[in-house]
């Protein structure tokens, strides 16, 4: 019993893995149909793409160690992960303008395919 489950979880990860890319060569196309036609936005068929673009910080762990000398704090972080270091700015454990220089903005563009 447990091996039928074994092996229906092996196929379906294989399956995910054949998604997954399929849906990143997707993206990719789609992305750059919309983008080559000089807008966020088009109209395709029956369907409403929108690229949105969200910048993302990419810490630097030397900069930021560096930077949060407290021993305290960065038992918090052990790395620098952007979800803890956002949610440390927030509660005013870390203050942004003193961690400013450890990270590096990265455009990511987000796909949304609605119906219309």
């Amino acid at each position: 019993m447990v091996e039928k489950k074994v092996q229906q979880y092996y196929r379906l990860k294989q399956k995910q893995k054949e998604i997954e890319k399929e849906l990143a060569e997707l993206r990719q196309e789609i992305v750059a149909y919309v983008s080559g036609q000089g807008t966020n936005e088009a109209d395709v068929g029956s369907y409403r793409v929108k690229l949105v673009t969200q910048n993302r910080k990419e810490y630097d762990d030397m900069k930021l160690y560096e930077t949060l000398a407290d021993p305290e704090v960065w038992r918090m972080l052990s790395k620098s992960d952007p979800a803890k270091v956002a949610s440390l700015t927030k509660l005013n454990v870390i203050s942004e303008d003193k961690i400013a220089h450890t990270y590096a903005l990265k455009a990511v563009t987000l796909l949304q395919v609605d119906k219309k």
